[in-house]
């Protein structure tokens, strides 16, 4: 047993060695780099949430003003008694009745002609 534990410090020793080696080629940025870059990305993120707030409160305003409208007069339009396919029948026998009548007209006009 003594061999593996020989090897496992090996191993965590050139693990942290490399680990060191590869830290050491980091290039780190200097406190200038830093604050530029920091405030790039607070730019960024400013800008991003104007555009989001833009278009939230447009899409907002849509619904507002253009589809609960129109859900306002549907509702209005079935409570007042009539269903909107209420009408549409009463047109069609109202037109269907004035039809009858210019019928009945027009034959006792053909039948006094004759």
């Amino acid at each position: 047993m003594p061999k593996k534990e020989i090897k496992n410090n090996k191993d965590k020793t050139s693990f942290m060695k490399s680990f060191k080696a590869e830290l050491k080629k980091v290039i780190w940025p200097t406190p200038k780099q830093l604050f530029n870059n920091t405030v790039a990305v607070l730019v960024i993120v400013v800008i991003t949430a104007i555009i989001v707030f833009a278009l939230d409160f447009t899409f907002e305003s849509i619904n507002k003003y253009g589809i609960d409208k129109i859900k306002q007069q549907v509702s209005n339009s079935t409570s007042n008694g009539k269903s909107v396919s209420n009408e549409i029948e009463e047109t069609n026998q109202n037109t269907a009745e004035d039809s009858h009548e210019t019928n009945i007209q027009t034959n006792e006009a053909s039948n006094t002609v004759e």
